[in-house]
């Protein structure tokens, strides 16, 4: 049987070959993962004609032990099997009266917990029991760097492809909230033209609202080239467009990118394939600006970057009485990066 450590490649290929555990603990920061994985087990278990009398639904506050251990001990009515889904887990008092329904399983019952933004104490003996007889899944957040080639492959999971700048554009405007992102995607994919499987960078303009040409992306080109024409052009459309701009969001991106760039000094192999793979990053994206900042910054001037980058955060937050706008910060900001 499955434990923890397993992965959610892992558990949807088990799941959609009808290896299925009794008991499914799904817990972590990631709340996409979870719901995904839920859904998907529903699914293969139970038919929409079967769930009506086999699908418990219940929350961890309104939930104790014994009330998840008595559903689960009940027979399926005119079903193969029943599931009882218990959502929001992290809000149960204690789970540790379940050991002793972990120790004698329903064979007919698929258990399911949803535990948002925490974890199981692997230490206890119900977690350990858990681990034994099913799948403990933990949903981890993607790292900056791995957004990217999730859009990428989310869209080939959907027989489409899209353009590395459309990829930038909605990995710089979203973010790692893959919920929102999928969400974001899925409009993509229903607005794509017909005859067309390919999302270019004006399709995510026209749908987002954000620029194609003035947006975190183009800035980082931008500072990357030290073209600072065009880097202040950037700024002077976000003063204009309150709306296309948010500092957080803006600071977030040049830390990232400026971080890749100091830690592109440390590549043992200084090739553009060398340190995308010391970077976890694509060549492509090296290419276009983490190599050319590298030549064009020193070590010395990127680390005074990344600690203005700090305080210009900390000022937008009104650290010290700051109450500066926001786009006079980033100006300011921006004229330190260039000079």
């Amino acid at each position: 049987m499955a434990a923890r450590g397993t992965t959610y490649e892992d558990i949807l290929r088990d799941v959609k070959a009808q290896k299925i555990a009794p008991v499914y603990y799904l817990m972590g920061e990631e709340d996409y993962y979870i719901d995904k994985l839920s859904d998907v087990i529903v699914d293969a278990v139970l038919s929409k004609d079967e769930r009506d009398f086999n699908l418990d639904i219940l929350y961890g506050a309104e939930a104790d032990a014994d009330k998840v251990i008595e559903l689960a001990h009940a027979y399926p009515m005119m079903a193969e099997r029943r599931v009882v889904l218990v959502r929001e887990a992290q809000a149960m008092r204690s789970l540790d009266g379940l050991e002793v329904y972990l120790n004698h399983l329903t064979p007919t019952t698929v258990l399911i917990f949803c535990h948002k933004h925490g974890k199981l104490d692997m230490r206890k003996a119900v977690s350990k029991a858990m681990m034994q007889v099913g799948v403990v899944f933990e949903s981890k957040r993607l790292y900056d760097n791995q957004v990217p080639p999730f859009i990428s492959q989310y869209f080939r999971q959907h027989g489409a492809d899209i353009e590395p700048k459309a990829v930038q554009m909605l990995a710089g405007h979203v973010g790692a909230d893959l919920s929102r992102l999928t969400t974001e995607m899925d409009k993509l994919l229903l607005a794509l033209p017909e005859g067309s499987r390919v999302v270019e960078a004006a399709l995510v303009e026209e749908l987002t609202g954000m620029s194609k040409d003035f947006n975190d992306f183009e800035l980082l080109a931008a500072l990357a080239g030290r073209n600072i024409f065009r880097a202040n052009q950037i700024v002077k459309y976000y003063q204009g467009n309150p709306r296309s701009f948010a500092i957080v969001r803006t600071l977030t991106n040049l830390f990232t990118f400026f971080s890749d760039v100091m830690l592109a000094y440390y590549a043992p192999d200084k090739t553009d394939a060398g340190i995308a793979a010391w970077l976890g990053k694509s060549e492509w994206k090296v290419r276009q600006d983490v190599g050319p900042a590298r030549r064009n910054y020193s070590g010395v001037k990127v680390m005074q970057i990344l600690g203005e980058i700090r305080k210009t955060d900390a000022k937008s937050k009104g650290v010290g009485g700051c109450r500066t706008p926001h786009e006079e910060l980033l100006q300011d900001l921006i004229f330190f990066i260039l000079h």
